[in-house]
């Protein structure tokens, strides 16, 4: 998965900030709903956002190519005593029909996976078929405009122009990313899978921007999630969303 490929002080108030998104959003579906949500998670690894939903008292399936992150996973349930609650499968998006059976879910999440899949439009469908009606995906990707900007201030100006003209948003063929995404690319995948964006979310906007030598404490690291936050809250700011090196959108199943 991609926050693999990056140093954790890159990704830290990433992942925290999508992760708390996530929760706060499961928790008011399971108001809604009357009851605790049937999550998969697609790609999970070593269940970074499955066990805190489990914690959380939700009933998560993670489907991972990966055997090493699912003995991480299952020793991470053993140590949180949630094994009630999170159950595991070696399988990707590609078999997702087949791995799980004919069951269906209320939240999916796919965060970090779709830039390495086959097919991403295969995937999104597949997912979508495995959501209830009204369901909602979580979907987190890598963007592209993020590394074009990050290329260009570090001076690899042939890497920025390739990443900005690239099908696949890549800035060469040494880029560890199979992929990365525009927002209107997108909503036009999640559409034509049957699925409507309620929520879009640029995330550490400005925090892969930052030499890493200026980012040595959690504090600094909630302090620039906080100025993402601000940063696009403010009227006629909302296309800064773009530059996220993370695009997190919330999609609802039609």
């Amino acid at each position: 998965m991609p926050d693999e490929q990056h140093p954790q002080h890159r990704v830290g108030a990433r992942l925290s900030a999508v992760v708390s998104s996530v929760r706060t959003h499961a928790d008011e579906e399971a108001r809604i709903l009357g009851r605790q949500l049937d999550v998969l998670d697609l790609g999970g690894g070593t269940g970074g956002v499955a066990v805190p939903l489990a914690e959380d008292g939700h009933q998560v399936t993670v489907v991972d190519p990966s055997p090493d992150a699912l003995a991480a996973l299952a020793r991470r349930v053993r140590e949180a005593g949630i094994h009630d609650n999170l159950a595991a499968i070696q399988g990707d998006g590609d078999s997702l029909d087949s791995v799980l059976s004919g069951r269906r879910f209320d939240l999916v999440c796919c965060h970090g996976a779709l830039e390495f899949v086959d097919d991403p439009a295969t995937t999104l469908r597949a997912i979508s078929d495995v959501l209830r009606p009204g369901g909602t995906l979580s979907l987190l990707v890598a963007g592209r405009l993020a590394v074009v900007l990050a290329k260009a201030i570090a001076g690899e100006f042939a890497q920025a122009r390739a990443a900005l003209l690239d099908p696949d948003g890549r800035w060469g063929r040494t880029d560890p990313l199979p992929r990365r995404f525009d927002l209107d690319q997108l909503e036009e995948l999640l559409t034509s899978a049957g699925l409507t964006v309620v929520q879009v979310r640029g995330t550490n906007i400005l925090g892969h921007l930052v030499p890493a030598s200026l980012i040595d404490s959690e504090s600094d690291r909630v302090a620039l999630a906080e100025l993402d936050e601000i940063l696009v809250a403010g009227p006629g700011r909302e296309f800064l969303r773009t530059l996220g090196n993370g695009l997190h959108l919330i999609a609802r199943r039609d």
